[in-house]
């Protein structure tokens, strides 16, 4: 009995000192107590124009400051309420939305993808009757990034931007390795889109800009470039100089990564997930949901510590990564966009967050911030986050002038193109990608790609060399090599573009589209009639302003007009036929085809 009594008592007192700890709040204020020197040292040793930054312990913003110019030239500050692009920090929100339509029951993150979206469709069936919406989710479905196709070749249209994903050749089996793909949460946006008949902008703002008080936020870059408070984009270029680069308008994959916001609103974001999902008392995000996009869901990488002992593993939440920092379990998602980068994360046993925000492209002042941040928020010995990293943008610069100062080693001098520059001039394309124009002008090849315009450089051979018309000579002496390789086909003709778009181990390849010239029924009447061709009648007719080919024993051809009384067969590439004129009138037609010309004289 007394054994008894003493368990009893020891286990009661070991009670109340945890409930004691637990209940007694850190002074927060006092552990960041002069954190702004360090702060502001990371914007000289980063090279970064301006960042702000949101602390939040549970349901309040402990901290927030602006640091450095949202415009260098102008000497404008940064605030808290400065608008940045956040990227894909997007991404929690897109899945967040998803996360309540579950709970509305209009859907399950297990139903599959094309149940709720029958525009989406993959390349192979196992894909089509196995990915489900949690797959997309959390980058699983074999799918590698293929960013150059909507990063290049942008359009508004969703539509457009889904039908690229059936060419998309996976290079993992489904649920074998977790790999980013931005068109996933493109098809979950448009899921969104298609079960609330609303867009995924207006999803946005209604389910989570309005309750969230999120006021200075929005989803459109051209209605932040007029916000009084916005900042500018900046990168850092060869020579370690800030300078200001356009801003990028990604609206067509918008629930990838379109939201602007500053450390205040985004604040108010990670707070509601702190809190269980709840603001001001009131639910969000479905806690149920809540508990399952921050928990792991696939592998990232191994949990094996590299260079720090104490930051562990890396997995894939929805819409978030997880990893411990330090014995803290750390809930983040980054973003980058042209100009901009951001970190986005809390803990949420320790019930903090943390949001840095920068107008600095691809840089990694936002990771600094957040972990010098924290070191001091949990009272830990500090680990040289920016002086390492200073370290290293040294030896990286230190490089970059050793490069400068070798011959480029791949290119081989003094040979020519193998054809005359006018033929490789025309329209070539990739369904997993788009459609581009390459036309000739005054003894030189244009392009306009991503919005840029260009012109070709010849490289070596049939490789030419991508340069911009609207930079400055030292700007191209920055730029690195973009090459494209022209190829032929037998017939010795240029038939295709082939180009390094980070596709899992091959080229990209871009084949020579027919570009379509349009004709009246009155011009496309000169072609019709029957054609003797060796005993066979070749008929060639109109079909819905189509000019046809009927040729005995086979299908009938639909013809695509190119010009010059040319057009190619549709479905047989590399197949065309030409009509010989004569005074308005068709007297002869010429199959050519890869074995050879065949010419049927008109009846």
């Amino acid at each position: 009995m007394k054994q008894i009594l003493t368990l009893l008592l020891t286990t009661t007192c070991a009670i109340t000192v945890l409930s004691q700890t637990k209940t007694k709040t850190p002074d927060y204020s006092k552990r960041l107590a002069g954190v702004e020197k360090e702060l502001e040292k990371v914007l000289a040793d980063q090279k970064v124009a301006g960042y702000s930054v949101a602390v939040v312990y549970k349901d309040k913003i402990i901290y927030s400051k602006g640091f450095g110019y949202r415009d260098v030239e102008n000497k404008k500050p940064v605030t808290p309420n400065t608008l940045f692009a956040i990227g894909s920090s997007t991404k929690a929100f897109t899945a967040a939305v998803l996360g309540q339509l579950e709970q509305e029951g209009k859907l399950k993150l297990d139903d599959l993808a094309t149940k709720h979206l029958p525009s989406l469709t993959f390349k192979y069936d196992y894909m089509n009757s196995g990915i489900t919406i949690r797959d997309m989710m959390c980058h699983r479905t074999g799918l590698s990034r293929f960013d150059y196709s909507w990063y290049l070749f942008n359009t508004a249209n969703r539509d457009s931007l889904i039908r690229r994903v059936q060419y998309m050749e996976p290079n993992f089996k489904l649920r074998q390795k977790w790999q980013y793909n931005n068109f996933m949460f493109l098809a979950q946006g448009m899921i969104a889109e298609k079960i609330t008949e609303k867009t995924w902008e207006q999803n946005i703002a209604e389910r989570f800009f309005k309750p969230l008080k999120m006021t200075h936020s929005n989803t459109d870059i051209f209605a932040t470039q007029k916000d009084a408070d916005a900042s500018l984009p900046y990168t850092v270029d060869d020579h370690f100089a800030i300078k200001k680069v356009p801003y990028y308008n990604i609206n067509g994959m918008g629930p990838a990564g379109s939201i602007n916001s500053c450390a205040n609103d985004m604040g108010n974001w990670v707070s509601t997930w702190i809190m269980g999902g709840k603001f001001n008392g009131k639910e969000i995000i479905p806690a149920s949901y809540l508990r399952e996009a921050s928990s792991s869901q696939m592998v990232v990488s191994g949990g094996q510590p590299t260079k720090y002992s104490d930051i562990q593993f890396g997995n894939y939440g929805l819409g978030w990564f997880l990893k411990s920092y330090r014995g803290h379990f750390l809930v983040e998602h980054g973003g980058n966009i042209d100009g901009f980068s951001a970190s986005v994360g809390f803990y949420p046993t320790d019930s903090i967050g943390i949001v840095v925000l920068t107008n600095q492209n691809g840089s990694s002042a936002t990771g600094i911030v957040r972990n010098i941040l924290s070191d001091k928020l949990f009272a830990l010995d500090p680990i040289a986050w920016n002086a390492d990293a200073k370290k290293e943008w040294d030896e990286q610069e230190k490089m970059a002038k050793e490069a400068k100062s070798t011959e480029d080693t791949l290119q081989v001098k003094n040979t020519h193109p193998s054809h005359p520059l006018t033929d490789y001039a025309g329209l070539y394309g990739n369904p997993a990608f788009c459609e581009f124009l390459i036309t000739f002008k005054n003894d030189t090849l244009f392009t306009t790609v991503a919005g840029e315009k260009s012109w070709l450089k010849h490289y070596h051979y049939d490789v030419f060399e991508f340069k911009s018309l609207d930079k400055t000579k030292a700007d191209e002496e920055e730029e690195s090599h973009f090459l494209v390789n022209f190829g032929t086909a037998n017939d010795g003709k240029i038939s295709s573009i082939s180009m390094d778009l980070q596709e899992p181990d091959k080229q990209s390849v871009f084949e020579r589209q027919s570009i379509k010239v349009t004709l009246s029924d009155d011009a496309l009447s000169k072609y019709v009639g029957d054609y003797d061709l060796e005993g066979q009648t070749i008929k060639i007719y109109l079909k819905e302003k189509t000019l046809m080919v009927l040729v005995p024993g086979q299908p009938d051809y639909e013809t695509i007009s190119v010009g010059n009384d040319t057009f190619d067969l549709a479905i047989a590439k590399g197949y065309s036929v030409k009509f010989t004129v004569e005074g308005g009138n068709s007297k002869a037609v010429t199959f050519v085809q890869p074995n050879g010309n065949f010419t049927a004289k008109r009846k």
